[in-house]
């Protein structure tokens, strides 16, 4: 039954972004009459009694919302940027991931503006 579970469903792109001890996953895929819609996958690695698991929550996010979704994002954080920890220096954050994981930022193509 799980072969049959994305059939007709072909993933188009994928950009992954590994986040601490998360990972996010952003896929385009489409639909059989070839129309696009993107996955976000947020996935965490867990302990259970016999060994690691990984439990994933995902958005579906269809064309008709692209706009109205990037720019929601977008000004919730820079809200969060400007308003509320304003003496934050985010550009920081890159380069603590650029150093552990040994990519320079001019290597690294996973950045938001």
């Amino acid at each position: 039954m799980e072969e049959n579970k994305d059939k007709g469903r072909d993933e188009i792109y994928s950009e992954r972004v590994r986040a601490g001890k998360r990972t996010y996953f952003f896929d385009v895929k489409s639909t059989r009459s070839n129309d696009y819609y993107l996955t976000i996958t947020e996935s965490k690695r867990r302990f259970k009694d016999d060994g690691y698991f990984y439990e994933k929550h995902k958005i579906f996010l269809y064309k008709e919302d692209f706009n109205k979704f990037v720019e929601a994002l977008n000004d919730t954080v820079n809200h969060v940027k400007t308003e509320l920890l304003p003496d934050v220096d985010f550009s920081e954050f890159d380069r603590e991931d650029d150093e552990s994981t040994g990519i320079s930022e001019e290597d690294s193509d996973l950045k938001w503006d």
